[in-house]
């Protein structure tokens, strides 16, 4: 009754959108292996509220979409984006000229865009993002659902050291670096400054924190072999992040750095490309997330410091990929794009690049229902706490309505102009090709 007063209440004050009726519609659940017979599935308020093998009646001013032909599908999920970094260059971030507006307005655009492409919800991995998300959830922006991490958590000279050459330790001169300022990063040594940048996060609104437990690829003072932070310092984030019910994700690449790690009881990694059989293994047994990228390849843009360090990440994401799926470990997928915006329309397709490894069912599955599954390893900090990445009744209307048989074809994905006839965020249209009866 409750529901029913709310849905009353929501369309008297027009907060709530019409109902929808998707009729003869092919679905891909999310985690099968076949589509199902035609199917008609209505959409009242945010969620899924009945599907059904034959037509049923519905009440007056039901939006109703044929989509006889088509497959009906959960939104894209990419779990690794960072909706700043991702939509400026390097030049833009460093330059002193840098503020709040311009990251907005590139931040807005990216958003949109990203939410065209059919990816109804993202995990930010690390930047500015709570005003944004703010803006988001309040319907001022456009944008796909967001799982915060806020600034990303980094030792001294780790990989989220972001300090221009002239910018000195705020430990020993008191000045935060630019990037402290905007939100970008938290430089923290210490257990008690570890615990002191997760509990900000954590205030703001952060579904889960990230942490930089090794080397990178795009940062200019920390080789990709190192390890960074001290077990104490992990475990502090840990400690932290658990007592708010949720997790702490690490971007590591090498075995030194994940074990150490997973010994502080993190529950995710980030990339990885170059972790042996063992660690993989312990990974799996361990229930241990790694949410991975096939990265990019080296564009006529990128500095050649990144070059030299990307060669052994770049060589090894084509032997984690197929070793991690025969040994089980949870895989999430993501993409990863960092200051080269004009990649980011190649988002779709990057899905298409995993076909060397996985079959279009096991792909489908992977970037909806498996990557929500991620997402919700928030639990009461999740800011969505509701089932996605699937098409069941009751989970939230995040939904896709494709030109053709992505299980087929999986090429349809990397059309979303053309074949994503239709985008539901939230039970709202966000984009509807087809006219209604």
């Amino acid at each position: 009754m409750l529901t029913i007063l709310l849905l009353w209440f929501q369309l008297l004050t027009g907060t709530a959108p019409h109902p929808v009726l998707f009729e003869e519609v092919q679905l891909f659940t999310g985690n099968a292996q076949t589509l199902t017979p035609p199917s008609y599935v209505l959409v009242v308020g945010n969620k899924i509220q009945k599907i059904s093998p034959t037509p049923f009646e519905v009440e007056a001013g039901t939006i109703r979409i044929n989509g006889k032909g088509k497959t009906l599908m959960p939104g894209l999920i990419d779990v690794h984006v960072h909706l700043a970094f991702g939509s400026m260059s390097k030049k833009d971030m460093t330059s002193p000229d840098l503020s709040q507006e311009f990251i907005l307005q590139h931040m807005s655009k990216g958003a949109e865009e990203m939410l065209l492409r059919g990816f109804t919800s993202v995990r930010d991995v690390g930047g500015p993002i709570f005003p944004f998300k703010a803006a988001v959830d309040a319907g001022k922006i456009s944008g796909p659902r967001i799982w915060p991490s806020g600034a990303v958590i980094s030792q001294t000279s780790g990989h989220g050291d972001f300090r221009m050459p002239h910018e000195k330790s705020r430990r020993f001169f008191g000045t935060p670096s630019l990037s402290e300022t905007f939100g970008a990063n938290f430089i923290a040594d210490g257990r008690d400054e570890v615990l002191t940048a997760v509990r900000e996060n954590l205030r703001f609104g952060a579904s889960q924190i990230k942490i930089m437990g090794g080397g990178g690829t795009s940062s200019a003072y920390d080789p990709v072999d190192v390890t960074q932070y001290t077990l104490d310092e992990m475990k502090a984030a840990v400690d932290a992040a658990e007592d708010w019910g949720t997790y702490v994700t690490v971007h590591a690449y090498t075995s030194r750095a994940i074990n150490r790690a997973i010994k502080a009881g993190v529950k995710c990694v980030e990339h990885g490309q170059l972790a042996d059989e063992a660690t993989l293994r312990l990974m799996a047994k361990k229930g241990i997330w790694l949410s991975l990228q096939n990265l990019i390849e080296d564009t006529p843009d990128m500095d050649s410091l990144r070059r030299e360090k990307r060669k052994p990440v770049i060589e090894g994401q084509a032997k984690i990929w197929p070793l991690a799926k025969k040994l089980k470990v949870k895989l999430a997928w993501g993409t990863d794009f960092l200051f080269e915006p004009e990649l980011n329309k190649q988002q779709n397709d990057y899905i298409l690049k995993l076909q060397q490894w996985f079959t279009n069912a096991e792909i489908l599955k992977m970037v909806t229902h498996d990557n929500a599954q991620l997402l919700q390893l928030s639990g009461l900090r999740s800011p969505y706490p509701g089932k996605l990445g699937v098409i069941e009744e009751g989970a939230y209307a995040d939904l896709l309505l494709v030109d053709g048989d992505p299980l087929k074809d999986l090429s349809l994905l990397s059309n979303p102009e053309n074949k994503f006839l239709v985008i539901m965020k939230d039970g709202k249209l966000v984009k509807n090709k087809l006219k209604a009866k």
